[in-house]
């Protein structure tokens, strides 16, 4: 059988089809058929398309750049049908979490393993990797095509791989940079009706319809902005600065007030990379360094890549290997810095106290965001190393034997501190001519603020992981039209965590963060001081057959033994660990190649394939299943400690959660490819689904972990490719997909409908949880009860009547995601769009509880708050009926009754008021691109020069019910218990930026 010996170097032709031009020693060989792709798969084993049997698509260099994004993870978005993206921290350092296909466990994370260059390695090296060194990405979304990575490709697998060095031995270069500049892109929606105040009559006792003006409330319960002799008049805003005199303000709405406490944040890349080769041996290096000046003054991100990879062939040998590292150092604030700027009255201009401190903030029931942006910083010291050495020895033209090792260390060191502001730091109030000037000993701490107590703390952490893969392949012609491949081999993966922390409370010397000068140390329970070691050993095997180059069948299997597992019998030193077997089978038939006559000018290509697999997943924690017990703090009195019995333990007969999934693949190409269509559909069981039950407390078992449930995980995925247009010098692709899958929980323990993943915070009475029948995971909580005509039903004081048990609310995961892309090139120009719209998904809003809370949501002001208010279409049950209701929320036609009810029962009764839709449409990229021409660079040193606009998220629309209150993306955190948006998310931002790229 004839076989490439180069690798792909060029990918992505259209949005759907990939060209691909592959060189041997002798001739070079162009196609436009898909089939005869060449990808890197599951171990590094390299296919033709055709005979991948499971689900995958290829990303390649162009689409993953073409916006400059500095994460790498981000750059996917919306660019794979079935690859779920979200941005779950959008701070300086900003995070991500890849889901392919949706969740599978309830107790484990369900993100897809990202493997580069062979070697398994972790989301966090690849959001890092510098975007010239990716040559592209294969994500294997099927089961199949990742059941030979074990328990660990459960959940999918992104295979990165990244350049090569070129064939000619004249060294290229290649400059990279982009600038960009990031700005706040939606701020919640406030009402402007009401301004600053509250029933307080301390500072001003005159009446305004039942309410107070008062100059340092964080809440917007005042009166309205068009009272007479009131509203657009300059007042004083806030508390007495340090001279006594008061800031002063027009009492009117400023929609912008919290805008301008951000700054445009700008980020600068810029990379340079070296090539160079031969027939027998390659070299590719890049350096590469990234700043994120963050929208936070003061926030910063700085990152420095060194990467190389070089390969030399000696006759039947061959090495491959390549170095990576990283070096990163993050500063940023608290993150709870975003809650104190929310509760903001519109008529505070919040650039004017940004020398205050926090006396002289705005508010007494807050802390200045300039003051904390400050004295509460954290920064973060990150060291990555990544070594790879591929190896292999050809025995003879049909067997050879390979061994891939990575070496991943890290090292981070992270500090953060808060200065303290107490009665030692406290200024008194003098010299304003208010009420402030009593008895000459008001400061901040009598109006409602409590003192700051400084505390620094320090973490050190290493880690370092071992990937191992020792294989003998084989490869023969067993007949002129069956050939057989096949890989036998041995995976040992090692990896050890070493935690170091110390800290304390009240700096002896101000300003000075260092543990010795910390005078009250931390106790050590509430430290992170601890090492764990996981290792794992398989065995595998992997069969390739293929018939007449239009059959292929595929099997895997593996047999896996994880520490983890293993279970030490009481009072001896023996540890006994059972293995687990994963395996696949699967086939694919190409009908255009079977049989001669069915391809022609309108159908050119079709592929069927179909396939079961069998995979695992240990999603405990290291030592988890060692008997061990708990030292109580206090118990029995005082400082003396005792011996307890764990009672949230983990079963000793605790296994893998094990996976079988039926998957099904077709793909269409019509008129030469201009035509595509790709679709999938798959069913995952999940037997023996992890969770923890609880138990009553007479049996002295709190919670146990272990397996007591199943989950089934099905759906589907069309992508449909066109180009309408291809010649010389115009070209336009087009790419839409449809992917939706749903988990749900079949079962669970004995007696157990529901089982409580997470509770979410800020008050709000809802839970994250997995219940029987439904999808995964549900948001529950307490929900409005209403009349057969869907009418909210009150009680006799106004107020609304709450279930008494928790209801469903709503789902966190979308009914469906539509993915889109187009490209047009005309000459050298080229145009690129990516766009993606999620629907049916919800989360619970913390965000939208504060501004409720502080009278800002325009919900709080769409009445006459002086009249009271009646819950819209309310009913009563009036003498064996439901009658339209008429009476004010505590029975008051006032405004008090107004304000105490949505600052108490409004926020601690009903959790459906919190409960907002998720649905967002996104367009992520947009992205111009112009290469200067050849003949211009004919003369000249340059091969290529390219330079584009960019813009990432530059649109954005969310659901009616989102008042733009949170991103839905950040409410995904990183497991199933998903769905809480808390309030130290940042708002929604987008990017704007220029690049360029030169070749010479």
């Amino acid at each position: 059988m004839k076989k490439l010996t180069a690798s792909v170097f060029a990918v992505v032709l259209s949005s759907s089809f990939v060209v691909v031009s592959a060189q041997n020693t002798k001739d070079s060989l162009k196609t436009q058929n898909i089939g005869e792709v060449v990808v890197t798969g599951a171990l590094g084993i390299k296919k033709k398309q055709d005979a991948v049997i499971s689900s995958n698509k290829v990303v390649g260099t162009k689409e993953i750049n073409q916006a400059s994004s500095p994460n790498m993870a981000q750059a996917l978005t919306g660019k794979v049908t079935g690859l779920q993206i979200n941005n779950t921290n959008n701070t300086v350092n900003s995070s991500n979490r890849i889901v392919l296909r949706g969740p599978r466990s309830m107790y484990g994370s369900s993100q897809a393993l990202v493997v580069i260059d062979g070697a398994i390695s972790t989301l966090d090296v690849f959001q890092q990797l510098p975007p010239e060194v990716v040559e592209n990405v294969n994500i294997i979304k099927g089961q199949q095509g990742s059941a030979l990575y074990g328990e660990k490709g459960s959940n999918g697998v992104i295979v990165v791989t990244t350049k090569r060095g070129s064939k000619t031995e004249k060294i290229q270069f290649s400059l990279t940079s982009s600038i960009d500049i990031t700005d706040i892109y939606k701020l919640p929606i406030r009402q402007t009706k009401y301004g600053q105040g509250i029933q307080d009559e301390s500072f001003d006792d005159t009446d305004y319809g039942g309410t107070n003006w008062v100059p340092y409330e964080n809440t917007s319960w005042g009166p309205l902005y068009s009272t007479p002799g009131l509203g657009g008049q300059l007042m004083p805003v806030g508390l007495p600065q340090r001279d006594g005199s008061f800031i002063m303000a027009p009492y009117s709405p400023n929609k912008d007030n919290i805008r301008k406490f951000f700054n445009n944040g700008v980020t600068y890349q810029n990379g340079l990379s070296m090539n160079v080769g031969g027939d027998d041996s390659y070299a590719f290096m890049s350096i590469n360094r990234l700043e994120n000046n963050f929208m936070v003054d003061g926030d910063k991100l700085t990152r420095n890549t060194f990467f190389f990879k070089g390969g030399k062939k000696f006759d039947k040998f061959r090495i491959d290997g390549s170095f990576n590292f990283i070096d990163q150092n993050v500063a940023q604030t608290t993150a709870n810095l975003y809650g104190q700027l929310l509760q903001t009255p519109l008529n505070v201009n919040v650039k004017d106290y940004r020398n205050s401190g926090l006396e002289g903030h705005w508010t007494a029931y807050a802390y200045n965001p300039y003051w904390m942006r400050q004295h509460y910083r954290s920064k973060a010291n990150t060291s990555t190393l990544n070594g790879i050495i591929s190896m292999g020895y050809d025995f003879s033209k049909n067997i050879s034997l390979t061994y891939t090792g990575n070496i991943l260390s890290t090292s981070g060191v992270t500090e953060s501190y808060n200065d303290q502001y107490n009665s030692n730091d406290v200024i008194l109030y003098q010299n304003t001519g208010t009420f402030f000037d009593e008895d000459g000993s008001n400061s901040f701490f009598d109006y409602g603020s409590t003192p700051i107590t400084s505390a620094y703390n320090k973490r050190m952490s290493r880690g370092w992981k071992y990937y191992g893969d020792l294989m003998l392949n084989f490869n023969y012609d067993l007949t002129d039209n069956l050939s057989l491949k096949a890989n036998l081999g041995n995976n040992i993966q090692d990896e050890r965590v070493d935690n170091t922390q110390v800290g304390g409370t009240n700096l002896k010397i101000p300003g000075w963060y260092n543990i010795s000068n910390v005078q009250k140390s931390t106790p050590w329970y509430d430290l992170d001081n601890t090492k764990s070691r996981r290792r794992s050993v398989a065995w595998f095997a992997n069969i390739d057959l293929a018939y007449k180059d239009f059959l292929f069948v595929n099997g895997t299997f593996r047999f896996e033994q994880s520490s983890v597992l293993s279970i030490r019998p009481t009072y001896t030193n023996d540890y006994s660990n059972k293995g687990y077997p994963y395996f696949s089978v699967g086939a694919s038939f190409i009908p255009t190649k079977a049989f001669t006559g069915l391809k022609g000018d309108v159908l050119n290509y079709m592929k069927l394939a179909a396939s079961f697999t069998r995979t695992g997943n240990s999603v405990i924690d290291p030592y988890a299943t060692d008997e061990i017990g708990v030292f109580p703090t206090g118990f029995p009195f005082g400082n003396i400690s005792s011996y307890l019995y764990n009672s949230n333990g983990v079963s000793r007969d605790i296994k893998p959660e094990f996976n079988n999934t039926v998957e099904g693949n077709l793909v269409l190409g019509f008129l030469k490819d201009r035509i595509t269509l790709e679709g999938s559909v798959y069913q995952t069981d999940t037997d023996d689904l992890i969770s923890r039950v609880t138990y009553p407390s007479s049996s002295g078992i709190g919670t146990l972990l272990g397996n007591v449930g199943k989950m089934r995980n099905k759906g589907f995925e069309v992508e449909l490719g066109l180009t309408p247009f291809r010649s010389k010098d115009f070209e336009w692709n087009l790419k839409g997909g449809y992917s939706q899958y749903r988990s749900k929980v079949v079962d669970l323990a004995s007696g157990q409908d529901m089982v409580i993943l997470n509770n979410t915070g800020y008050g709000i009475p809802a839970s994250i949880a997995a219940v029987k029948g439904y999808d995964a995971p549900m948001i529950i909580g307490t929900a409005y009860q209403r009349d057969p005509n869907g009418n909210i039903i009150v009680n006799d004081r106004g107020l609304p009547v709450v279930s008494n048990t928790p209801e469903i609310l709503g789902k966190v995961n979308p009914d469906y995601i539509l993915t889109f892309s187009t490209s047009v090139r005309f000459k050298n120009f080229t145009l690129s769009a990516v766009g993606d719209y999620r629907t049916g998904n919800k989360f619970v809003s913390a965000s939208k509880s504060l501004l409720g809370f502080t009278g800002l949501t325009e919900k709080t002001a769409d009445f006459d708050r002086s009249q009271g208010y009646i819950i819209p279409n309310s009913v009563q049950y009036v003498n064996g009926q439901y009658v339209q209701n008429n009476t004010p929320v505590n029975g008051g036609a006032n405004y008090a009754s107004v304000t105490n009810y949505f600052t108490s029962n409004y926020q601690s009764d009903i959790a459906e008021e919190f409960v907002v839709d998720g649905t967002a449409l996104k367009i992520r990229e947009i992205a111009v691109s112009y290469s200067l021409p050849k003949s211009l660079l004919a003369n000249t040193f340059i091969n290529n020069f390219t330079i584009g606009i960019y813009a990432r998220n530059p649109f954005v629309w969310y659901a009616k019910s989102n008042r733009n209150f949170g991103d839905p993306e950040s409410a995904n955190t990183t497991g199933l218990d998903a769905g809480y948006q808390a309030i130290s998310q940042f708002p929604t931002s987008r990017s704007f930026g220029v690049n360029l790229n030169v070749n010479f």
